[in-house]
């Protein structure tokens, strides 16, 4: 993985310290909250329902041990042990004290790692696609650009008081794990015919208040502009961007008002005047970049697929686990693993200090050192070898992370809502558990197959419930928690918004509901047919009928 070199390393420290006087000040009074907080949260610092909570970068979702390790510190010295994992690829600690925010970045600096620009009007952490690097239908590791979109944007003096937030993913592969649709700016690297590897751009993607997916403003953009062109998309966002109105201050919004052909002439004839300036990227440049990316020396594959079939015919839970926790490597005598931070019955991305230290040792015995931050709030071992996935499953097991639920309904996205957030008009923890725990069984989800439940607490949309194949919203009605149902959201390559289906239902009612609009899509599937492919064949009038009779109405 990337190593900060000594300008990274300068730059985190330097902020540190910067942040400590502010602070300092903040304490002493000398500083009111209202000009404290844009500084806080330039450093990823908020402020929720209960205490601060610190949102801490995790770069395309690239962890090492060693970083691990130094989370689970930091999360049991000034948290309450444990770390939130989020849809950014995150990772957030929701009770931290203010006095000890400056040792707490000085700890994170010691491995790299800061939250600066985690939090507002600026570009935010740049994802991507967890197997980076090593899936098998990868066509090119996407990590080598996020690193030039991240050392780009830091601090970038032209964009770091833009209209709004502003999100960026990329992904290397045809199977988009990165929702890159669903972003501010979304990058699909690809070969076109003559076999040149460069970007499909997507630009106003994003959900919240007014969600839509990203709409392609230029279908191949070779590799070496991909930094001129996405300042040409910030600048011309920077200038037409509202800021009189912060719900309507997305580029989404911009895109959406302006009409895609004119936004598009405008980035082009931005892009004229700088893409060959000092934002061109060389081959040799990039050549620098994918060097601090060189795979790891992988070992011959040991023949141990016949031991490992023994084992699965003798181990039913192992069997179901590498059924449905592994994904194909290119390298032969490998697997990428998924780990489960969505137990049954558990608030799904949460993982405690003592399990992050599990598995900081874990990814050392087994996966080079390396683990992933997923968009689905996981974990990823990417480089394990075959003949070692029995002794992992076993040391999971122990530290309570052998959860087999990758890609089925019990692997659910959700926001902390209520719980904490000061902006949640509902609780969505509670929630999730109950759909968990309602779905428990294995086999039943195995029946299921492949759906994705995304909730969120609130109309920010922090759990992507409008990508959700089935999304559930909470929201205020008379002081009454109530949480919508929407259908046929998705966030991989065929991307599409959810609709809401009718009236609200209560806490209880909502898990029922849920359930029906399951038991609804297996009595109306084809053989094969997923719970997204159903419903677009069918429409809502199946679930609804389910759920309401002939004539739902909406709240």
């Amino acid at each position: 993985m990337y190593q900060y070199d000594e300008f990274d390393r300068e730059f985190v420290e330097q902020r540190a310290k910067q942040f400590a006087r502010q602070v300092e000040r903040r304490l002493a009074g000398e500083l009111p909250e209202d000009k404290f907080k844009p500084l806080r949260l330039m450093n990823g610092l908020y402020l929720q329902l209960h205490a601060y909570m610190l949102r801490i970068n995790v770069p395309y979702g690239c962890l090492s041990s060693e970083q691990m390790r130094k989370l689970a510190h930091v999360s049991r010295l000034y948290d309450k042990s444990y770390g939130h994992l989020t849809t950014r690829q995150n990772m957030q600690l929701n009770w931290i004290r203010l006095v000890d925010m400056p040792e707490i970045l000085n700890e994170l600096a010691s491995v790299n790692m800061h939250g600066i620009q985690s939090s507002g009007n600026c570009i935010r952490n740049i994802t991507a696609d967890e197997y980076a690097g090593v899936a098998a239908d990868e066509i090119e590791d996407p990590r080598i650009y996020c690193e030039f979109l991240r050392q780009w944007s830091s601090l970038h003096p032209e964009f770091s008081f833009l209209p709004r937030k502003f999100k960026i993913s990329v992904t290397g592969s045809p199977n988009d794990r990165a929702a890159v649709m669903a972003h501010d700016i979304g990058l699909r690297l690809y070969k076109n015919e003559e076999g040149e590897s460069g970007f499909e751009v997507f630009v106003g993607g994003g959900l919240g208040r007014t969600p839509f997916v990203g709409k392609s403003i230029r279908t191949f953009l070779p590799t070496e502009h991909i930094l001129s062109y996405c300042e040409a998309i910030l600048r011309v966002y920077n200038q037409l961007g509202r800021r009189d109105n912060k719900y309507k201050a997305r580029i989404k919004v911009l895109v959406h008002e302006t009409g895609i052909d004119k936004i598009r002439e405008l980035v082009e004839a931005e892009w004229e005047s700088i893409r060959d300036g000092a934002l061109n990227l060389p081959e040799e440049d990039i050549a620098l970049i994918r060097a601090r990316f060189t795979p790891p020396r992988y070992e011959a594959p040991l023949d141990s697929e016949d031991e490992l079939k023994a084992l699965r015919e003798k181990n039913p839970d192992f069997d179901r686990w590498v059924d449905q926790q592994l994904a194909e490597h290119k390298q032969p005598g490998y697997s990428i693993v998924n780990i489960s931070c969505t137990p049954i019955g558990k608030p799904p991305g949460d993982i405690s200090s003592d399990q992050m230290e599990a598995v900081a040792d874990l990814a050392d015995l087994y996966s080079m050192g390396e683990l992933r931050v997923t968009h689905n709030q996981n974990l990823v071992f990417t480089d394990v070898r075959r003949q070692d996935l029995f002794k992992l499953w076993q040391a999971l097991v122990e530290i309570d992370l052998e959860t087999a639920n990758h890609g089925l309904i019990t692997d659910t996205i959700c926001c902390p809502g209520l719980d904490y957030c000061a902006l949640a008009n509902a609780r969505s923890i509670p929630v999730a558990e109950k759909i968990s725990n309602a779905f428990a069984d294995h086999e039943r989800q195995k029946e299921i197959g492949e759906i994705y439940i995304n909730m969120s607490g609130c109309i920010n949309a922090c759990g992507h419930h409008h990508v959700g194949n089935i999304g559930i919203l909470g929201v205020d009605k008379k002081n009454s928690e109530l949480y919508q149902l929407m259908l046929g959201g998705s966030a991989k390559e065929d991307a599409s918004i959810g609709k809401i289906l009718g009236r609200g239902f209560d806490e209880d009612g909502i898990v029922t509901a849920v359930e029906n609009v399951v038991d609804t899509y297996l009595e109306i599937r084809t053989d094969g047919e997923t719970f997204i492919e159903t419903h677009r064949r069918v429409g809502d009038d199946p679930f609804k009928e389910r759920l309401y009779g002939a004539s739902p109405k909406t709240r």
